[in-house]
């Protein structure tokens, strides 16, 4: 198990949806890196902490540093 971090992270873009025609109870957040694409599918619980946890932690981010 590698528990080494990194203090910079790769460039990730995401997107969370739904796959109502297959898997309407399943929220899918997926991720790209230049390493390529993983997946990961949440239940609704799941799915609602995550985004209560990244509300609460945007709102104590800082203004971001201008040059």
């Amino acid at each position: 198990m590698n528990t080494t971090r990194k203090t910079s992270a790769d460039i990730v873009t995401g997107f969370a949806t739904g796959w109502p025609e297959h898997q309407p109870d399943i929220m899918v957040l997926s991720l790209t890196t230049h390493k390529g694409i993983q997946d990961f599918a949440f239940n609704k619980e799941q799915a609602l902490l995550i985004a209560k946890t990244i509300e609460e932690t945007a709102a104590k981010l800082a203004a971001p540093k201008t040059s």
